[in-house]
């Protein structure tokens, strides 16, 4: 669901569907019942190890079927909570507006722009929502269930993917590595390499053919390290009206910089990189020269069509090219 929808409620949600925990469980269980030849052998070792991985995958999958679905409906004049655990009952609590007291907008460990609402009751209680899922909005999202609540005093929360910034910021600036450091993943390559040769040589045993083959691998991985470091260091985004600035770069350091704009663009997409489409989604913009741009990752899948959808509007991005 949306935060923002055509009436005056807020909608949040957390959770995965029962399709998906099945996924999820299925896979975890499968794995876990590999282990189960260990069971039937006279093995000690093996037998504890069966049976610590049958252990872990139950518990595993207990968590995933277990896990609580949440949804919060915020009206103007109260929250609905709704909360169901797969194949159970639906539990509903409704807070009045009358006994909300503070608000407050904690940001995410793992995700800088990721936000959830933490209302202070008259009782003492602290209640925790979903994330907002559109981070493009969540200064507005804030104003707007801080004037409906009555609650004075809610610090804005820092969001660099906020709509009302001149300039949306994805990812960190980029820094080149330090040359010490480049130095030492060099060496330490090298001694890799080598420490499988010398190691032969110090038990008076004669090198095999692999010994003698990752001497030079062991010097090409150098070069690479010290040539090519650089360019895992990932990109900077910043979204403005009219282009997006996209910061790299090169493996010697030197910076990169390209400017996209929206007459260059002939698709834009949300992708996952990485197993988790709730924390690995990124926007992937195709241009009609053959190019493609990969963002830093955002989050979620519904944060990243967030995201998507403001850089479209900004670009003037026609709806031929877009694909959120």
């Amino acid at each position: 669901m949306n935060d923002a929808t055509t009436s005056n409620d807020i909608r949040l949600r957390e959770g995965s569907s029962i399709a998906q925990r099945l996924v999820v469980a299925g896979s975890a269980a499968a794995v876990a019942l590999c282990f189960t030849p260990g069971l039937f052998t006279h093995d000690a070792l093996e037998i504890v190890i069966s049976v610590v991985a049958l252990l872990a995958g139950a518990a595993f999958v207990g968590v995933v079927m277990l896990t609580p679905a949440v949804v919060w409906i915020i009206t103007p004049d109260e929250i609905l909570i709704g909360r169901q655990r797969p194949f159970g009952k639906l539990q509903t609590r409704i807070v009045a507006k009358d006994d909300i007291s503070g608000l407050q907008v904690p940001g995410s460990k793992t995700a800088k722009a990721r936000f959830q609402l933490a209302f202070t009751l008259a009782s003492g209680e602290r209640l925790t929502s979903p994330p907002l899922s559109d981070v493009t909005h969540v200064h507005d999202t804030v104003a707007r269930i801080a004037a409906q609540f009555d609650v004075p005093d809610v610090e804005a929360p820092v969001n660099p993917l906020d709509a009302s910034n001149s300039e949306m910021r994805l990812g960190d600036p980029v820094e080149p590595f330090s040359q010490r450091d480049l130095r030492i993943a060099a060496l330490i390559a090298v001694a890799l390499s080598v420490a499988p040769y010398a190691y032969r040589l110090w038990r008076g045993l004669p090198p095999q053919w692999i010994d003698y083959l990752l001497l030079p691998l062991g010097l090409i991985a150098a070069f690479g390290v010290y040539r090519f470091a650089n360019l895992v260091t990932g990109a900077f985004w910043i979204i403005r009206e009219g282009d997006i600035r996209v910061e790299r770069l090169w493996g010697n350091g030197q910076p990169r910089v390209d400017q996209i704009e929206g007459h260059d663009i002939k698709a834009i997409t949300v992708d996952r990189r990485g197993r988790s489409e709730d924390e690995h989604c990124i926007v992937v913009i195709r241009l009609h020269s053959g190019r493609r741009f990969r963002s830093p990752r955002i989050g979620s899948r519904n944060e990243a069509r967030a995201v998507g959808a403001e850089i479209v509007r900004r670009l003037g991005i026609g709806p031929e090219a877009s694909q959120i």
